[in-house]
């Protein structure tokens, strides 16, 4: 069995948001279930696969089975939902299954996406006691995936808001370029503890640093970068504000 499922398109993504800091906020890109249901049904067929759910300890898991032609059989893939902040079975019956059809391949693209940091000057933030809020909806306007990789993503304000986040591909290709120029490959030790201390003040976790490694430059892990590229994702991850917390 042959599986090539498309690549997700900027309909089929959404934003949340994560973190909301007085200087602005992060998002976070998802799939709705539908888009899954979607790609199945256009893949093998609205015949040729099923969902199943089940309580394991007190958690809910989702089996998605696709019928495999060639052996005659149904070739299954699981994976456990969490709770949602609404309705509590629902969100993980929904969770779940998206979560196992990311085991199947569908929507992998999502995890090489960018940190997607928003300043408060595109955005709406408003101070709840000692919290901050932000209401906005945002738009994924564009996104385009190369080898498996998103390789351009502009985010957009629902309401006539304009652009408020473009990934720059030209700065991949700049990356490329000090590469193809002869700069040295890798990083020191010390560079990498400077890297993970600069983001763990500003609560940005190792793999987000990876996937952004992975969009910018095309490199699985952060010691392969070049000092260029070393400059270039410091500075990127120094626009987020400081939280005091470790990554």
């Amino acid at each position: 069995m042959d599986l090539k499922f498309d690549c997700l398109s900027a309909e089929d993504i959404e934003c949340r948001i994560a973190m909301v800091k007085q200087n602005g906020l992060s998002l976070l890109l998802y799939k709705d279930a539908r888009c899954d249901m979607r790609l199945l049904d256009k893949t093998v067929g609205p015949m040729n696969w099923q969902r199943k759910h089940e309580f394991k300890d007190g958690r809910l898991y989702c089996s998605v089975g696709i019928w495999d032609d060639d052996k005659k059989q149904w070739i299954w893939k699981e994976d456990v939902g969490t709770e949602s902040n609404t309705e509590k079975e629902k969100g993980q019956a929904s969770d779940s299954f998206k979560r196992a059809c990311f085991n199947w391949g569908i929507g992998r693209e999502l995890y090489t996406a960018p940190f997607i940091w928003i300043s408060s000057q595109k955005a709406s933030i408003k101070q709840n006691g000692q919290r901050y809020a932000c209401y906005d909806k945002f738009i994924v306007s564009k996104m385009d995936v190369e080898d498996g990789v998103i390789s351009d993503l502009v985010i957009t304000k629902e309401g006539g808001g304009g652009v408020v986040y473009r990934m720059r591909p030209d700065e991949a290709q700049q990356g490329c370029a000090d590469i193809a120029e002869g700069s040295p490959q890798g990083i020191s030790d010390k560079q990498l503890k400077r890297l993970f201390a600069i983001a763990g003040e500003r609560g940005v976790a190792k793999n987000q640093l990876d996937k952004t490694c992975m969009t910018f430059f095309g490199k699985e892990h952060l010691k392969d970068m070049t000092k260029p590229e070393y400059d270039k994702l410091v500075s990127v991850v120094e626009k987020a504000p400081k939280t005091g917390g470790k990554a």
